[in-house]
């Protein structure tokens, strides 16, 4: 019954994982407040105080976006949406704070075709052959 089930759209995370490195005696104070109740685990923790570093510096982080002309959150780019600026005869320079996806069925030759630079602060996610046709163009 479940073999004619098929995932129309693959769902993207709404996070992307890192690895830090910290002290011992650093990640024994995050077990002790964990430990104490007052954050559910370590990742709580850790994604409270970054959370809180980011507000402390969010007037700074919105001017540098202003000056760098960023586009703030989720930048999605279909093949209908490469094809419509190869048609017009343009290209891209695309300049996001967040996420940038661009769709399965984008073909190497035209993203090169249509986009002149990238530059992402956060991530990108794309098949692994339009991550190498854009490699010469990551900033």
């Amino acid at each position: 019954m479940a073999t004619n089930v098929r995932e129309l759209r693959p769902k993207v995370s709404d996070s992307e994982k890192i690895t830090i490195n910290l002290g011992y005696v650093d990640l024994g104070q995050i077990d002790l407040m964990v430990q104490d109740g007052f954050y559910a685990n370590r990742t709580d923790f850790i994604r409270t105080a970054i959370r809180n570093q980011l507000d402390r510096h969010s007037d700074v982080v919105r001017q540098s976006v202003a000056r760098k002309t960023l586009d703030l959150g989720l930048r999605h780019y279909s093949r209908a949406d490469l094809e419509a600026v190869q048609a017009a005869g343009e290209r891209l320079q695309i300049n996001v704070l967040g996420l940038i996806t661009i769709a399965q069925d984008v073909t190497p030759e035209l993203v090169r075709a249509t986009i002149a630079s990238v530059t992402v602060l956060g991530a990108l996610h794309a098949s692994p052959e339009v991550r190498a046709a854009l490699s010469d163009r990551m900033r």
